[in-house]
């Protein structure tokens, strides 16, 4: 997959295509349906997909101090859509000139005048432009104007209805419902970052963790304690990870500690992801180090016992 930093990256001579258009955040099973989709259609058509993104989240930008939390950094959200098939990647910076595009502009600059645009696949509640002003109705207008197809994906839901989308899924993470999460992104949501120094606490009641320091947007999970996966280059380590501020010993930073099963190796400074799978219990204070340290190895097992049953 080729991937761009800007429209302006395209190469020249670069042929008609099949455009889909989003944030993307997560690439969540409704992502994944309009991509895929997009990537059927260059195919059947003899020509090249191309997924449109931004950065940064264009919330941050319209409205500062209104960042959502992130469900995939960019790096991992660009390998999730190569996953899918995709020819192209372009990754546009969303600047405060930018979100000042009315829609017209944005659809002649972007879609027509560089990526050559035969088929646009968006989700059916599609906006653009500034201000959101466009809507699949005009986009289908612009279309028959520069001579592209529009094509609106429908929203995937889950069995009871729930349309699967990022604020539903950042939803489930904030509550903890990690479970709920795995359903709709059609996978374990996944939190990186790189290893740091704690208050080495861990080792000394036999636990040693990993202190994951993760991006500053980065969605986590409530506080709690979850069974998951501990992701190392191409290992993958069962894990008991917890998330809070250590109230059995006072503590007031919030962190994420992952202790990996069978694992005695030594983790500082290395980047890591942590694949949650489900939540086991709520975070709680004890009163002492021994009915704590039979709550950790109580935990431990029933980590071990559903990861290796799933």
């Amino acid at each position: 997959m080729q991937r761009w930093r800007g429209y302006d990256a395209v190469p020249g001579g670069w042929g008609r295509s099949v455009v889909t258009i989003g944030v993307f955040d997560g690439v969540h099973r409704g992502h994944q349906a309009t991509i895929g989709d997009a990537v059927k259609r260059a195919r059947d058509l003899g020509i090249r997909s191309v997924v449109v993104t931004f950065d940064p989240h264009p919330s941050e930008v319209v409205r500062p101090g209104s960042h959502p939390a992130v469900l995939t950094e960019a790096g991992r959200k660009a390998d999730l859509i190569e996953a899918l098939g995709v020819d192209a990647l372009c990754v546009v910076p969303f600047t405060q000139d930018f979100s000042r595009r009315g829609p017209e502009e944005f659809v002649h600059e972007v879609l027509v005048e560089h990526l050559h645009a035969a088929q646009v696949v968006v989700g059916d509640n599609f906006r653009f432009g500034h201000r959101a002003a466009g809507d699949i109705a005009l986009l289908r207008r612009l279309g028959r104007t520069f001579g592209f197809a529009v094509e609106d994906a429908p929203l995937i839901t889950a069995e009871e209805g729930t349309v699967f989308s990022s604020t539903y899924i950042r939803a489930c993470v904030d509550a903890g419902d990690v479970s709920a999460a795995t359903r709709a992104l059609g996978r374990p949501h996944r939190l990186e970052g790189v290893v740091v120094r704690g208050d080495q606490r861990g080792r000394e009641l036999g636990f040693p963790t990993a202190n994951l320091l993760s991006g500053r947007y980065a969605a986590i999970p409530a506080d709690g304690v979850y069974a998951g996966w501990l992701v190392r280059r191409d290992e993958r380590l069962m894990a008991a990870v917890s998330i809070g501020t250590n109230p059995t010993f006072s503590g007031t930073e919030r962190r994420v500690e992952a202790y990996a099963l069978d694992f005695a190796g030594d983790l500082y400074g290395e980047r890591l992801a942590l694949d949650f799978v489900v939540r086991l219990r709520e975070t709680r204070a004890y009163e002492g180090i021994e009915p704590l340290v039979a709550q950790i190895t109580e935990d431990v097992a029933q980590a071990r016992e559903l990861l290796s049953a799933g």
